[in-house]
Order: C-alpha cells, then sequence, then structure tokens
C-alpha cells in the first residue's frame, strides 16, 4: 500500500472567534478549555493513523516558528518527520492543497495525500480512522475523495453535500460505520428552511472540507479544470528556493489566482467520491459552538476561568486574567481579553466577525496582534503606552536571538530581571546580568539573544516621538526576515 503522508492546512483568521483568534494568531492556536490547541490535537489525531512517517503543514511562513514550537509540545514518544510548504500570502485552498501536492508527487509520485484543516474539532478519533481507511482505498483507486458528516441538526453555517449512488471498497476494511458514496453534488450555505429540508431528506451531508487522494490525481483534475491555478503555482514552485523549511516565492505566489479547492475542482471533477463519517466533529467556527465543548451549571450557563454569575441564564463567559460578574443576563457571550471585551448577544455570534472588519478599516490593530505578540525568538508583552513612551515585557527563550536592527525614532532602556542577555549595542558587545540594565540611543545598531539554558525576561522601556512596530531597520536575521 502507498504512504500516507497527512497535509494539515493551517491558517485563516477566525474572526468569529475574537477578540482570541486574531490574525497573527489564529484559530489553530486557540487553547481548548483541557488546554491543547487545536493544531496540536489535529497534529496528534494524523500522527496516531496507520503508517504514517511525515506530516506536512500548510501555513503562512510568518506562522511557522509557533507552529513548530507547539508540534514540539506535543511529547510524541516517535514523532513524524515535520515537513512545510510556506505560504507568503494566503491565497485559498486551491493553490495551497496544489503546492503540497507537487511537492509530495516530486518527492513520492505514489503517496496518498489526507489533507485536513488545523481548526475542527473530531472528538471520535476510531471512527476518524476508521473513515480515513475507507478513504484511502478510494484514493488508490483514483478517486478524489471528501469527508462528509452526518448531520445532527439543520445548520446553515456549512456547506452540504449530496449523496449519489453507494460505493464499496475492497477487502476487509474496518471502516468504523464510515460509508462511501458517489458525489451528487455539492450546495451552497443553505437558508433554514432549506436545511431543515436537507436534514429530512436524509440524503444530505455536512462538508467537512477534508480530503484524500493521490496527488497526481489531484494535479491532472486541477489541470483541466482550474488551468490558470495550475499553471501559476507551479511558477511559484520553480521560482522558489529549494530549501527546508519550503517557503513559496513571494512575487509569484502572490499573483496565483484566489479560489477554494471545491469550486476548482472537486464541483468539476467526475471522478470525486464521499465517506459519510459520525466522527463527532466541529468546526468550532464561533463562540457558541466553542462554549458547547464546556459542561453547563443548572442554569445553562458554561464559563472558563474566573466567573461569577448571578441570576443569569444561557450565558457563556471566558475571562482569563480577572475575575467578570454577570447579574440578570441571559443569553450573552461575555470574552475578556488583556486588550479587548467583547459583549454578544448568543443568537448574532456568526456577527463577530462584523467586529473584525470595522477594526480593519480603522487600522486598529487589536484585529491583528494580543497585547502579548508570539515572535520565532520569543513573545512581547506591552504593559503600558502613551505618546511618546511604551513599556514592554520581553521573554526570549533559550538559544534565540533578535534581528541585528536599529530604530530611527525611539531610543530603548533594558533590564533583565531574570537570566543572561547578550547584547551588541553599536560596536559593543556584552552581558548584562539579573537587575542591570543597558541604553540603546536611536540610530544605535543593536541585537539581543539567549545564551542561556533558561528563559531570559526583562523590561524594555521605549521613548520617542514615534513608537510603531515598523520602525525597525533589520541588517541581519536568523530568520529571514532582514
Amino acid at each position: 500500500m502507498s504512504r500516507l503522508i497527512p497535509v494539515i492546512m493551517s491558517g485563516g483568521a477566525g474572526t468569529r472567534l475574537w477578540p482570541v483568534s486574531r490574525q497573527a494568531h489564529p484559530k489553530p492556536f486557540m487553547e481548548l478549555p483541557d488546554g491543547d490547541t487545536l493544531l496540536q490535537k489535529s497534529m496528534s489525531r494524523v500522527a496516531a493513523l496507520a503508517d504514517v512517517d511525515e506530516v506536512m503543514t500548510l501555513t503562512n511562513r510568518e506562522l511557522y516558528f509557533e507552529t513548530s514550537d507547539r508540534y514540539k509540545a506535543i511529547g510524541f514518544k516517535q514523532p513524524p518527520t515535520f515537513s512545510y510548504v510556506l505560504e507568503p500570502i494566503g491565497r485559498n485552498t486551491a493553490p495551497a492543497i496544489a503546492a503540497a501536492a507537487m511537492r509530495l508527487h516530486a518527492a513520492d509520485p505514489e503517496a496518498v495525500m489526507l489533507v485536513v484543516t488545523a481548526d475542527h474539532l473530531i472528538q471520535r478519533e476510531d471512527r476518524f480512522a476508521g473513515a480515513v481507511r475507507v478513504a484511502r482505498q478510494l484514493a488508490e483507486q483514483g478517486m478524489l475523495v471528501t469527508f462528509g458528516i452526518t448531520p445532527t441538526h439543520p445548520e446553515t453555517g456549512f456547506g452540504y453535500i449530496e449523496r449519489g449512488a453507494a460505493l464499496s471498497v475492497a477487502g476487509d476494511v474496518d471502516a468504523q460505520g464510515a460509508k462511501p458514496w458517489q458525489v451528487a453534488r455539492f450546495v451552497e450555505k443553505p437558508d433554514q428552511a432549506t436545511a431543515e429540508g436537507y436534514l429530512a431528506s436524509g440524503n444530505f451531508l455536512w462538508n467537512s472540507g477534508m480530503f484524500c487522494f493521490r496527488p497526481e490525481v489531484f494535479l491532472n483534475a486541477l489541470q483541466q479544470h482550474a488551468p490558470g491555478v495550475f499553471d501559476a503555482v507551479q511558477r511559484a514552485i520553480g521560482a522558489s528556493e529549494q530549501v527546508t523549511p519550503f517557503v513559496l516565492d513571494n512575487d509569484t505566489f502572490a499573483v496565483v489566482p484566489s479560489i477554494s479547492v471545491d469550486y476548482a475542482v472537486m464541483e468539476k471533477a467526475d471522478n470525486v467520491a464521499v465517506v459519510e463519517c459520525d466522527i463527532d466533529w466541529s468546526d468550532i467556527g464561533a463562540w457558541d459552538s466553542f462554549s458547547q465543548l464546556i459542561e453547563p451549571d443548572e442554569h445553562g450557563n458554561r464559563q472558563l476561568g474566573e466567573v461569577l454569575m448571578i441570576d443569569s441564564e444561557g450565558c457563556f463567559v471566558d475571562s482569563q486574567d480577572r475575575l467578570v460578574a454577570t447579574v440578570g443576563t441571559r443569553d450573552l457571550i461575555v470574552v475578556d481579553t488583556a486588550d479587548a471585551l467583547l459583549i454578544a448577544d448568543r443568537r448574532r455570534d456568526q456577527d463577530v466577525k462584523k467586529v473584525v472588519d470595522v477594526l480593519k478599516q480603522q487600522g486598529h490593530e487589536a484585529y491583528m496582534l494580543h497585547r502579548t505578540v508570539h515572535r520565532p525568538w520569543g513573545t512581547y508583552t506591552v504593559l503600558e503606552e502613551d505618546d511618546r513612551f511604551k513599556i514592554k515585557r520581553i521573554m526570549v527563550k533559550p538559544g534565540r536571538t533578535l534581528s541585528l536592527q536599529m530604530h530611527h525614532h525611539r531610543s530603548e532602556h533594558w533590564i533583565v530581571v531574570s537570566g543572561t542577555a547578550k547584547v551588541v549595542n553599536g560596536e559593543e558587545e556584552f552581558l548584562v546580568m539579573t537587575n542591570e540594565s543597558t541604553f540603546i540611543p536611536a540610530g544605535t545598531q543593536h541585537r539581543l539573544g539567549n545564551p542561556g539554558v533558561l528563559d531570559l525576561a526583562m523590561i524594555e522601556v521605549q521613548s520617542g516621538e514615534y513608537l510603531g512596530e515598523d520602525d525597525i531597520v533589520r541588517f541581519e536575521d536568523i530568520y529571514g526576515r532582514s
């Protein structure tokens, strides 16, 4: 049997889960009530499948280091090989999957791709493994396979797949209840009445956005049905440096048509099958579905963090940093973070994305960044700021180093709280120990590193006429940002 190589698509902004999900720290990095992220659960799930020795991740190049760190934190007994295709800009699912297929086909033409998403939750992993076994056999026969979820209610937020004729797989396959069908058609998100009709008919499935096929079969279909996408991705692959991790060329990939894999291929091809499965699946698409992961109290309230609810019913409150109290509230969503507070009618959780749209139009950085921002070398947290000063807490991981850089408009004062800092300040290079400090004048080249084995924690006080994060001139950077 051919190798099975899972491909995890990790991207998107998760705008309906603002203010926890942000553009620079999206939904796959959200921690669930059990402490794991959706990304980690996706990796653990596919790495546990039979015969898997490599997992590829499709993500934005800016998210590579945090993705890699999250994988390392899983604690595998025997981790798979981690490979990557990194996008400079998102161009939707068809170009992303095409890039992965081209890379895999070049390395192993006989492999089978299992394309999954990093931001969905699957509770019945045994049934998921059974569905993969069925899909894998269909893929070996030259089919383009998608996974359909047995619907439990008339959902208007999902696309649907109408089942065609029943299919069969050869041999003794432990399918765990999974059933293969031909695909009659794909259907857009329906209105409420149509969704109720789909559920009553018993012939429609939720479109999960997961796929299984040979790279060659997918690429042939893409070339036939969306040749412009195929040619553009092929040019981007050819223009990219053959390095590890593999980063798609910025200029050529930026002009690739943006289109979903359903529109480009799946809705047009005639060799499409769907594996129906009941795997306790959720796309965690908005706060109401997220809250379902938490057991309600006797009043239907769900909470995370330090929360006090008095005479409240049907509310969800998430507050990790401070006490939040509600009195006399009904059917509210309250999500409190260090720099933003969301209060919404529970019935309108899909409209949270409108907040992000407005913030983006206003140029407010809260649509993109948290107060704590992840960087390849660690994190920084904005503690306080005004027009002419900003105070940050900076944490640098052991062995990590910031870029050699300079600021035109601000000076910086560094105070080491714990650990040891290796500092380049102009022409000098020296160590700064705990409870010591150094001053970086504006216009001076400087660099910060952690030569120790423990985290370096320090306070940075910036002062100047402009304190934006774009006032950075990088001269050298081991993370490729210079």
